[in-house]
Parts: structure tokens; sequence; C-alpha cells
């Protein structure tokens, strides 16, 4: 049967096709060689956070505990053209890591890799169009209008008047069960506002138009979700008040409502949330004006949050990072 759904295709960035991959979380369960610093648990947390000082280069950092990080290669991967901002990895079952990026623009990068080290772009996915009418991702100009909605196109109060993306931006893997999902910022101009995009097949290059996180206001980036039972929990930048608020909602797409979060102070971004041995949660977070990495954990079901500590190994090196964890040895 013909599938006529509306998709966007991935630009390929090589002759090379894009291996097919088998869209299973549990694939995060499947043994790797294990690293010189492998912890008796059996668990490695790998993260990828571009270079503090050069936003084209990526870095990989290990680490057995969660806590204290290792460099494990400089400048692991840079894009032929374009920034590697803001990376999101997870790893299919077939042991092969995906990556996917802010590349500027209206665009977001992908790339593989088989260790985690050596990475190869698998191309670049337009996202031409996605918000006309919908709240917050315009230019903010204009007359105020009562709407419920802030930064628009058009209206100071309305909602966007034009469907073109002039960015998307911060994109973050969501996996379960058998679907992949990105979840990124758009802007048609002005504040961003959070999207779900799902992949239709293993390849990874054909996706379905954005869907609205509804819930989430205008004005939020850095968006990245984790499912605690039944319950989405999302961490996202409010860049109104450059904090990370913390929304929960019964589907990936909402609707989101606001809870307390922790007390990680201001001019705060690129949230990344992992679940250390103990079932202790644990949120990074970017201070990137004074140029710091930080942690806070939660020991009863992301309620409440301990006082935050400096990340030993990442503080000062990168920025917006993404985390994996997965068994080894």
């Amino acid at each position: 049967m013909r599938d006529t759904s509306p998709v966007i295709r991935l630009r390929t960035a090589s002759a090379t096709a894009v291996s097919a991959v088998v869209l299973v979380i549990a694939g995060l369960l499947i043994a790797t060689p294990a690293v010189s610093n492998a912890a008796p648990t059996g668990l490695r947390y790998t993260v990828v956070g571009f270079d503090s000082a050069n936003a084209r280069s990526m870095d990989v950092y290990e680490s057995s505990d969660g806590t204290q990080f290792d460099l494990a290669r400089k400048g692991a991967y840079r894009p032929a053209a374009g920034a590697v901002r803001d990376p999101s990895i997870f790893r299919s079952a077939d042991g092969v890591y995906h990556l996917t990026y802010t590349t500027g623009g209206a665009k977001i990068g992908f790339a593989e890799s088989t260790d985690r080290l050596n990475w190869t772009s698998t191309g670049d996915l337009p996202v031409p169009f996605c918000c006309a009418f919908l709240p917050g991702t315009g230019d903010g100009k204009g007359l105020s209008l009562p709407f419920p909605f802030t930064g628009s196109a058009g209206f100071k109060g309305g909602p966007s008047l034009s469907p073109f993306v002039t960015k998307a931006w911060a994109p973050d893997w969501f996996v379960e069960g058998g679907q992949v999902s990105v979840i990124l910022s758009l802007s048609t101009g002005g504040g961003f506002v959070p999207y779900v995009m799902t992949a239709l097949d293993s390849s990874l290059r054909r996706w379905g138009l954005p869907r609205l996180m509804t819930g989430i206001n205008a004005d939020h980036i850095d968006t990245t979700v984790v499912k605690v039972g039944s319950t989405y929990h999302a961490f996202t930048k409010n860049e109104t008040k450059k904090i990370i608020d913390h929304a929960v909602a019964p589907s990936l797409t909402g609707p989101y409502r606001y809870i307390p979060a922790g007390k990680w102070g201001t001019l705060r971004e690129g949230p990344a949330v992992t679940q250390l041995p103990d079932g202790t949660w644990r949120i990074y977070y970017d201070a990137y004006r004074e140029n710091k990495y930080f942690y806070s954990d939660s020991t009863d079901g992301l309620k409440t949050w301990s006082p935050s500590k400096e990340v030993p190994g990442l503080s000062g090196n990168v920025h917006h990072i993404g985390v994996l964890k997965e068994q080894v040895g």
C-alpha cells in the first residue's frame, strides 16, 4: 500500500546510504566492549557536548558513576559545515549510536557511530514549515490582541501568521517502545516552542510533521523529556526568566502542566536527565554565563531536588550536553 502520510525527508550529506536501525529502546541494554573505567555495576554514562570554545566541535566524555567524567575523545565529531550545538545521543538495538544536533537555521543534523568516538554525518533534516496559526513562534511585532499567547508574528498576542520555520534548534531524542522521536524547538522568527517529530521508518530518513507539545508556553527551548511510570516529565528552559521549568503530562505531546522545579538558579539551560544505579534521578544543566556545568539529584521521583554541585570533568569544558546510560561488560 502506498504511504500517503505527510513526511519530511532527510537531506543526505554523502552518497553513503544511512544504515537501517532497529527502533527499540532495548538497545540500551545490549552489551558493548568495556572501557577502562567500567563500573562494578556494569553501567557507563556517555556524554556528548559541544566544546565551550568551539561550537563546530563535539567532545565525548564517559563515566562509571554519572558524577566524575573523563575525556574519551576531544573533537570526536566536526561536521563539514555548520555547528554541532546541543547534541543528543541514543543507541539502537543493533549497537549503532545516533546523534542529532543544532546546525543553525531551519534544519537539524544527524550522525552515527559504532564506538561513540568516531562519527559520520548521515545528513541534515530541513524543517521548512510547522507553525501557521500556532502559538508563540513568530516575531512578536505589531498590535496587542486579547489572545492567551505570546511571541507571535503579526500581533504581540496572537498566533504565528507564517508557517515557515527560521530556526529548528536543540533536538533531543525520545525513544519509547519501537518508536523514535525527536523533540525540537521551532521558531518562525521569534520565541521558540517545543514540537515532536516521529520517524516513519527504521532508516531515520523519513519523518512526520511536527506536533505541538501543548501546555508548554511560548519562549521555551532545550526541552527534554523522561517518562516515569505513566507520567511524562518535561524539563525546558524558560527563555523569558532564563530558568529551567518542570512540567508533567499524560502523553508526550501533552497537555503539560507546570509543577515546582528545583532551585537551580537563573541563567541556566541545556537540561539532560538520567537515572543512577540506586534509582536516583539526576539532572545536569549548563550555567552558560558562568561556563560551568552542575547536577542536582531527586530521590523521590522528581518531586524534590538536592542542592546543586559542579560536574567534575565537564564543568568549564562543554555546553548543552546529551547523556546516555547503558550496560557494558
